[in-house]
Order: structure tokens, then sequence, then C-alpha cells
């Protein structure tokens, strides 16, 4: 007599349908919680769709940025704090979109898992919801993807999407900076989320514990601070601090022929930078092209605008200070 054969199913692989559902199920208050006008679907749909009020626009565009948090992850992970890290994957996102002027519309995720575990994914989708209802921005959708043979126990990956949206003849892009304009810097919350493959480089595990809290500061979101700023002050050009920093990151929006000087000693760089630097024997250069050091994004604006765009910021509790100048030269970028 042969043996009774068994029926696999898609959970004898390691992927359960059912508690995705489940999951799918208790997230959605978090992300009805991001609905504003525009969103005509509800999240379980196959797409996310959203119906922008083109009455105010002569001439849209769609402004789209995608990104992820890098290996802050992985401190995220050994360190059991979850929620943070999800609000820094719409700070990565919203914050690039923030650099034209363009208004928020909405957010896509995608968290890629070993094994689905509702309760820290929850945690993760937490902080999703709570940086897009800061940033403006809708959640309409995403996909959790259950891949057992791509990732360990206990692991899982983060990516987003966002759109938003701004008149033509309103992109700033940095083509009109002049001479002498002055360049503002947006304080950061500490690290935001690069650099971090050189800090776990730098630190022990033990010493990634112990300043767990530090590195894993949720990135600042610029969004609705810039928006109210453009209202009031001609921006001429906005750069966001991210990875490559001030050597790669500022030179994008800087017109041939001009240079942006940066002068390092005209704000306070938080103490968490100087123990990554000292402990790993960090050259300046490195640093700056590495960290944010404590600027998240620089405003070029008139120098006459310069005490009205810092109490702008200073309304949106973000503190800000005079960091550089417009100068001609032939390097896009100078730190003095």
């Amino acid at each position: 007599m042969q043996p009774k054969k068994t029926h696999l199913t898609y959970k004898d692989s390691g992927v359960d349908i059912e508690r995705g559902n489940l999951f799918v199920k208790e997230i959605k208050p978090m992300v009805a919680s991001t609905r504003k006008k525009g969103v005509i679907a509800n999240i379980g749909s196959f797409s996310g769709l959203f119906a922008p009020d083109l009455k105010k626009y002569k001439d849209p565009v769609l402004v789209s940025s995608t990104d992820g948090v890098g290996t802050k992850l992985l401190i995220a992970q050994k360190t059991g704090m979850h929620k943070r890290i999800g609000f820094d994957l719409v700070g990565m996102c919203a914050n690039d979109i923030a650099t034209t002027g363009a208004e928020p519309l909405f957010f896509l995720d995608y968290v890629s898992t070993g094994r689905l575990k509702p309760k820290i994914l929850k945690e993760v989708i937490s902080g999703i919801s709570q940086a897009c209802k800061q940033a403006g921005y809708a959640l309409v959708g995403g996909e959790t993807a259950e891949m057992p043979d791509m990732y360990k126990p206990g692991e899982y990956d983060l990516a987003g999407f966002c759109v938003g949206i701004i008149e033509k003849k309103k992109i700033i892009d940095g083509s009109n900076i002049k001479k002498g304009d002055i360049v503002i810097g947006l304080a950061s919350n500490g690290l935001h989320s690069n650099g971090y493959s050189l800090v776990r480089k730098v630190f022990s595990e033990r010493e990634i514990a112990s300043l767990k809290k530090e590195l894993l500061k949720p990135t600042r979101l610029y969004t609705k601070a810039l928006l109210s700023l453009k209202k009031r002050v001609r921006v001429k050009g906005i750069a966001h601090i991210t990875g490559g920093a001030y050597i790669d990151k500022i030179p994008r929006i800087i017109p041939k022929g001009l240079s942006c000087q940066i002068v390092r000693k005209s704000w306070p760089v938080p103490r968490i930078f100087g123990l990554i630097q000292n402990k790993g024997n960090i050259r300046d250069k490195e640093m700056y092209r590495v960290f944010n050091m404590g600027i998240g994004m620089v405003v070029v604006i008139q120098a006459k605008d310069i005490k009205k765009t810092q109490a702008l910021l200073k309304k949106h509790n973000i503190k800000s200070w005079a960091i550089g100048e417009i100068i001609k030269d032939k390097e896009p970028i100078r730190l003095v």
C-alpha cells in the first residue's frame, strides 16, 4: 500500500495569506487617519486612487520620489525600535519632494519580510501614518510581502514612494540663484537616515545599543515649513542634505560659475557627530560628505530676507542659521 500523499499549501512554504489579510485589516484605521481630500479608494484595492484638485493650476507638474532608510533599519531591528523607522521612510521621500516647493499628495509603502510579525510591522506602519499626517500626505496603499527564503527570521525591508504637485513656473530649481545670496541651514534631528554603514563600522554593537535613542531619532519633516516659507519669501534653491551631504548634494542647485561657500563654524554641530568622527578617526571632508552634521536642509534666499526667513522657520519649531553665501568660483562648493 502506497503512503498517502500530503497536499502542500502556501502556508507550508512560509507564506500565511490569512495572517496577511488580518494584518491589512488591523492597519486600516492607521491608514484612514491620513485620508485627505482627493483620496477615492480604500486600502485593500488593487491600486491607490487620488484625484488632485487641478482647478488651481494652469500648468501642473507631478513630482515624485522613492527611497528607503538604508542600514539604519538594521539598528532598528536589533534594538526593537520600529516606529521611528517608519517615520524615517516618509521623511526621506517627502523631504526630497519639498526641495521643489511641491505640495504633497499621496504616499505608498512597500514592506518585505521573511515572516510577517504583525506586532512589529504595525509599529512600522504607525510611524509611516504619523509622518504622512505631519507632512500632509495621504497613505493610499502599499504592499506587504512575505518572502521566507529571502530574509532571516525577524528581518524586514522598507521602501516608500510619494507624489506631490506644483505649478510649472513655480518649481524651485536653483536656476535663479545669484552671487550674494545667502544660504540658510535648517537644523536636522540627528543623523536622519544617512551614514549608518559607517556608523555601524565605527561603533561596537554594545556602543550602538547605548546610543540607540540618539541613532534612531526620526528624520525631521520640512514640508509644511518650506511651503509656508515660499509664500512669504523668494526661495531660490533648496537642497536636502542626505547621502553625499554638502559635497554632492548642494552643488546640484548651484548654477555654473557660482559656488556655495559654507562656513562650518556658523552653527553648532551636535555631539553625536563628534563622537563618530573621533571614534572612527574620520577626516573632516569625509564627515561633510557622509553626514548632515546638524543641517538637514539648506535654503538659498536673498540677503534682505534672512531675519524674516528665520522667524518663519522658528514658528515651525525649526532652528536655523545663516551658514554660507553664494560667491563667484569654479568649484560649486567650498567648506571654510
